[in-house]
């Protein structure tokens, strides 16, 4: 009798434990929903900040004019003496220009500094 009841408390003890969680903790532990969250942090965190800095690149490239200095992605530096659609002819020293396409000029932080003050 007593065997009885000890199998009847580990069955209904095995039945508690082994129950599916319903409601809001199954729709949590689900390894989908798991997966969107981390695509929704990369997103936010990585993906959205990056193609924001492109489209600030891309609109400084549009505003380039003859006289801003500007530095190539090789470290060069110098001053923009003309632009020919995606050509851009840079001055590095006197009478030293460069042909460099408009891809690799981006803004020189140090002239950005002073006209800042």
């Amino acid at each position: 009798m007593v065997f009885m009841q000890a199998e009847s408390v580990v069955e209904t003890a095995v039945d508690t434990v082994a129950q599916e969680p319903s409601g809001v903790a199954a729709f949590l532990g689900n390894p989908l929903f798991m997966f969107v969250i981390i695509i929704a942090i990369m997103y936010f965190l990585m993906i959205r900040p990056q193609r924001k800095r492109q489209k600030e690149i891309e609109n400084f490239r549009r505003s380039l004019q003859p006289g801003m200095e500007v530095v190539t992605s090789g470290g060069i530096y110098g001053k923009i003496k003309e632009i020919d659609g995606s050509i851009v002819v840079v001055e590095i020293a006197h009478n030293v220009n460069v042909r460099v396409d408009i891809s690799v000029v981006f803004a020189n932080p140090g002239a950005m500094k002073e006209e800042g003050k």
